[in-house]
């Protein structure tokens, strides 16, 4: 198998590290891959440990460990100083699972199919969920954009940037809240209008005993490879010439949420459309509601703190698209082929757009949003002495 092939990466990204001192390209490349067959195995574990705990326990293991290679890459680019490129992760991990994840699925699903049916019921509480990410995304940003003309007038720059924090810990609490009544009440008390056509467990059952120990050895490598990841991350991206921004948003994204694109397009493969979109739409949301905000928390208590402003509005404009393109192609209840190469087109033109945007620092953005034609003289050099209109 494919992903078992890909676990020869772990030694060699060690090597590469430790013993050879290679260059960071080749350990950010080696430990890169290296992370998709572990977070692979992390979903096997699960699985594994869900079908012996019943549909309730097993959602709820599938929150815990579903986006924990992403939640692990994040705290250590987050150690790193680098709040951006983790905001621009979270940004990535949304418009991959419902895009390129989703898209995927459906083209692949569809192969030999001229439709594919699924629950018109439980697309629809997706997709009410994904609007509650558009504006809890979306709040934080307007926010900050409202606050700051009257803050640099009034010299309270500082303190604008305190309550953007403050708004940032408030939303993210909202969302976890928000997120853990969602699963009770999917998984709950409405359990028999949102739950699958449960199937017997494919194969042979691990030992308790398995699972465990590769989960706990799975989170261990994992986090063992986010480090040197994070290292190498600035020195890849002078290196290729991309911005961190960038690998953030594409690249970390991607390899965090890789096992979740194969596990979709295998299940719409076979005929389980309404899965696939489960797991792609699902992870979205859990990204939003639950990922975002516990980095936000995360952040405060190791000593990085993070607001949820973004930088750049295209990443909002993407959040919007995909809450948009998602729910038309999901209302009717069924997918086609030319759907899902829709998906994976909006996609690649964020992408696109992504590869060329210059990303800023919070500072920055502030400066181009009011340069210095407003500024008043603030010092005697005589270049910076005159009122510009």
């Amino acid at each position: 198998m494919i992903m078992n092939a890909l676990l020869i990466f772990i030694p060699v990204s060690l090597l590469l590290e430790y013993v050879f001192h290679a260059p960071p390209l080749w350990v950010f490349l080696t430990a890169t891959v290296a992370i998709i067959p572990l977070a692979d195995w992390l979903r096997k574990a699960t699985e594994q440990v869900a079908a012996r705990a019943g549909q309730t326990i097993g959602g709820l293991l599938n929150v815990t460990f579903g986006n924990l290679a992403e939640l692990i890459i994040a705290i250590f680019v987050l150690l790193g100083g680098n709040t951006t490129v983790v905001k621009a992760q979270i940004t990535g991990s949304i418009i991959g699972n419902a895009l390129l994840g989703l898209g995927l699925a459906i083209l692949i699903g569809s192969f030999g199919r001229a439709r594919q049916k699924f629950s018109g019921q439980n697309a629809g509480q997706l997709n009410s969920m994904l609007f509650l990410v558009v504006i809890a995304l979306m709040i934080p940003a307007l926010f900050d954009y409202t606050e700051q003309l009257p803050a640099f007038l009034a010299g309270t720059e500082g303190v604008r940037t305190n309550l953007d924090e403050y708004l940032s810990l408030g939303v993210a609490a909202v969302l976890i809240v928000v997120y853990l009544l969602n699963l009770l009440y999917t998984l709950v008390t409405h359990k028999d209008v949102f739950a699958l056509e449960e199937e017997p467990h494919q194969g042979r059952l691990w030992p308790v005993w398995q699972a465990a120990a590769v989960l706990v050895g799975g989170t261990a490598l994992i986090a063992l490879e986010s480090e040197m990841l994070s290292g190498a991350l600035e020195a890849t991206s002078e290196t290729l010439g991309l911005s961190p921004f960038f690998l953030g948003i594409i690249v970390l994204a991607v390899v965090g949420n890789f096992a979740e694109y194969i596990a979709g397009s295998y299940f719409a493969r076979q005929g389980k459309i309404g899965l696939a979109i489960n797991i792609a739409v699902g992870a979205t949301i859990q990204v939003a509601l639950f990922t975002a905000p516990l980095l936000v928390l995360i952040s405060y208590a190791i000593g990085q703190p993070m607001n949820l402003v973004f930088s750049s509005p295209l990443e909002l404009v993407a959040i919007v698209a995909v809450a948009l393109i998602v729910t038309t192609v999901t209302k009717d209840g069924e997918a086609t082929w030319f759907e899902g190469v829709l998906l994976i087109a909006v996609y690649l033109l964020l992408a696109l757009a992504f590869y060329f945007v210059t990303p800023r620092s919070a500072g920055e953005a502030e400066a181009a949003l009011w340069p210095p034609a407003v500024a008043v003289q603030a010092g005697p050099a005589p270049e910076r002495g005159v009122l510009a209109v």
